[in-house]
Formats: C-alpha cells, sequence, structure tokens
C-alpha cells in the first residue's frame, strides 16, 4: 500500500512539474517573428519529466540551418529555469522534419495580423516544386500578387508584391 501511495504521489507530482514547464514554454516567442509562440510554430515536439526528474523537451528547427535554433533553445532554458527548472535539457530533433503543416491555426492568424502572409494548411507539392499560388495578400487580402523574391527577411520567408494595393509582402515558405 505504501508504495502505491508514493507512486501516486510522484506521478501527480511529475504532472504537476509537466503542467508548470508546458506553461513556461508556451511563453517562449519565436526570435525571428516575436509574434509567434514556439508553440504556434509547431517547433516543440515533446515535453516530459525524466526518470531523474528534469524536464526534457525536443525541439526540430524550421530547416536544418535555421539560425535560430541556438535562440530557441536558449530562451527555452531561461523560460525554464524561470519556472524552477534550471536542470531542464534541451534536445534538437531532426526527424521527421519540420513542416508548415505543423504550425497551429491561431499561429496562422498571427503571421497574417502581423502581415505575413500565412502557409496554406496543408503543405501542397505544388508549392514543394515551385509551383505556387498567388498569396492572399495580408494588408489587403487581394490575391492579385506575385512573388518578388525567393528570400524575404528570413530564409524562411519569401518576398511577395501586392498588384492591388502595390505594398511588398513577406510570405512564410510552405514546407
Amino acid at each position: 500500500m505504501t508504495a502505491t501511495i508514493r507512486e501516486t504521489a510522484a506521478t501527480a507530482a511529475g504532472a504537476r512539474a509537466l503542467s508548470a514547464a508546458r506553461a513556461a514554454i508556451s511563453t517562449v516567442t519565436d526570435p525571428e517573428i516575436p509574434v509567434l509562440t514556439l508553440d504556434d510554430l509547431g517547433v516543440i515536439r515533446r515535453v516530459e519529466v525524466a526518470a531523474d526528474g528534469a524536464i526534457e523537451v525536443d525541439i526540430t528547427p524550421t530547416y536544418s540551418g535555421c539560425p535560430a535554433m541556438a535562440a530557441m533553445a536558449l530562451d527555452l532554458r531561461a523560460a525554464l529555469a524561470g519556472a524552477g527548472f534550471a536542470d531542464a535539457r534541451i534536445r534538437t530533433v531532426l526527424v521527421p522534419a519540420w513542416t508548415t503543416d505543423w504550425m497551429s491555426a491561431e499561429g496562422r492568424r498571427k503571421l497574417a495580423q502581423y502581415g505575413i502572409a500565412p502557409p496554406a494548411a496543408k503543405a501542397s507539392r505544388r508549392a514543394l516544386f515551385g509551383a505556387e499560388d498567388p498569396l492572399a495578400c495580408p494588408r489587403c487580402g487581394s490575391s492579385r500578387t506575385s512573388k518578388i523574391g525567393e528570400f524575404g527577411s528570413t530564409a524562411c520567408k519569401a518576398l511577395w508584391r501586392c498588384e492591388t494595393c502595390l505594398e511588398p509582402f513577406d510570405a512564410f515558405k510552405c514546407i
């Protein structure tokens, strides 16, 4: 009976720790697009309490050469340390590769509101092979748009122009 009570207490403590860790993680924003949390972006792949009680977090980069990964890991460590998890372990996981399909609907909404055209809800084969359909302008909503550059302000975005309002805008690449 005593072992069961101890196991239940350990499980409850682990659940509380996991909940507190997830709350801390939910505040961490993307260093390149500060309106998105890492949860919105879909790079948080796993959050668990290890056997030794440490919080373990797996993150997947938006692409293998993403320069923001080090900043993301540091920001996660800082948020977790601030929540009392100084011994948290952050691990970069490359398989499976990140896809824009992992972005949340809320993240897509935040991107558009911020002035960045979000990727389609499901990564299309056409986009992967360079045959992209026109995007809606995040400023005026027009679909009379054209790509003017493969890279925007960061490597994960392309530069587009609206033919209606004549404004340039970044578009998050569909991966």
